[in-house]
């Protein structure tokens, strides 16, 4: 999968959080930026992970040209927090395409 495609398929993600209204204007703490717990869950909500370490990080390797996850593996953790929420499906979508993207499905 080419560069374009993956920005776009991270822009999709976006558009979802920003649609579910799950897009915060206010950055967390430095200290749950900083967490070493997978997905922040100690400190911080999934969506806010999402926004504010897994885009941003993400965004910076496709742009500095650095290698990808080899395997990644989002959508179980978001079935987790939003799998009863019906007017979710879409953000479950948007993850679960960047997952089969960097996978290689």
């Amino acid at each position: 999968m080419s560069d374009a495609q993956l920005l776009s398929l991270l822009d999709e993600l976006e558009y979802a959080l920003k649609s579910a209204a799950l897009w915060r204007d206010k950055m967390p703490s430095t200290e749950a930026l900083a967490s070493q717990a997978p997905f922040g869950c100690d400190l911080m909500a999934f969506d806010e992970w999402l926004q504010f370490i897994f885009l941003p990080r993400f965004r910076a390797l496709l742009e500095a040209k650095q290698p990808l996850p080899s395997a990644m593996c989002l959508l179980p953790m978001a079935q987790h927090v939003w799998g009863a929420d019906t007017d979710k499906e879409s953000l479950l979508t948007a993850i679960a395409n960047l997952d089969d993207a960097v996978n290689g499905k």
